[in-house]
Parts: C-alpha cells; sequence; structure tokens
C-alpha cells in the first residue's frame, strides 16, 4: 500500500507543493490550535507548555522529573526552565525523593492543584472551536499518535 501511494505522488507531481504535504497542516494546525489556547491559559497564569506539565501533573500529584520528561517527551533541558518557572509561580515544588536523594520529585502545591478546577472548562471549549465531533476527534487523536510513534521509532 505503501508504494502504491508514493508511486501516485511521483505520477501527479514532484510532491513539493505546499498543499501535497503533511508536515504542512500539521505545522498550521499546531500554531492555530496553540494561538486559540493562549488567551484562556493566560487567564490561568500558563502557557502552554507548562499548561501541558499541569495537565501531567493533574493525573498524578506527584511525579519525577525523568517521569514528567517521559510523559511529556520532553528533554531535561526543554523540561527544567518549565519547572523552574511553574515553581516560581507557586504551582510546583521540587523535592529530593526520601528514598533516593539523586531523584528530584515535583510535586504540585495547594495553590497548583486548584488551579484543575478552573481548568476544567478548557477541552469542551477547544472541541466546541475545533467544530469536530467526538469520534472524530478520538479519530485524529489515534491517527496523531500513530503518526508520532510512527516518526519517533526511525
Amino acid at each position: 500500500m505503501h508504494n502504491l501511494i508514493v508511486g501516485y505522488i511521483i505520477l501527479m507531481s514532484d510532491g513539493l507543493t505546499l498543499d501535497e504535504q503533511l508536515c504542512f497542516p500539521l505545522y498550521a494546525a499546531s500554531r492555530a490550535m496553540t494561538a486559540v489556547y493562549r488567551p484562556k491559559l493566560e487567564q490561568l497564569g500558563l502557557t502552554y507548555p507548562q499548561y501541558l506539565v499541569m495537565l501531567a501533573l493533574w493525573e498524578h500529584d506527584v511525579r519525577s522529573v525523568g517521569e514528567l520528561g517521559r510523559a511529556l517527551e520532553l528533554d531535561s533541558g526543554t523540561l527544567s526552565p518549565l519547572l523552574k518557572r511553574l515553581e516560581a509561580t507557586g504551582f510546583v515544588e521540587r523535592r529530593r525523593a526520601a528514598e533516593d536523594e539523586r531523584r528530584v520529585d515535583i510535586v504540585l502545591t495547594e495553590h497548583g492543584r486548584s488551579l484543575r478546577a478552573e481548568a476544567c472548562r478548557i477541552p469542551a471549549e477547544m472541541a466546541e472551536i475545533a467544530g469536530l465531533s467526538v469520534d472524530e476527534i478520538t479519530a485524529l487523536r489515534g491517527l496523531l499518535r500513530k503518526l508520532t510513534d510512527s516518526l519517533t521509532e526511525k
């Protein structure tokens, strides 16, 4: 099937137009999505990357820096500044793990936990703005995960 698709693209053109790219609509959709999130998150005092960290922590109150990095697919050089800013705003605290002093745990503060109630409205608002059905959102999320898995295996 893959060869058939590649062959079709070659027959139709050289594949070098914006309309024929997969990367461009993903890039444009990502930028548009982040732009719509921005004012909603500003009301919470968060940037989009900080929101992703908070989502991971709302799932599990305490996570090590390494666990957060794996969950968010971020390296420590990208994650550390995010965590420092979240700590400065009082949403999280860094703590050395009692059982292993080499491990740093990120712990939600009461302020960070309370922010979850304010953020609960965002997913429904974003789904409405996206104009997709629940089934379409589920299918798209699955396709994007499949794409990400395929690309990260290379």
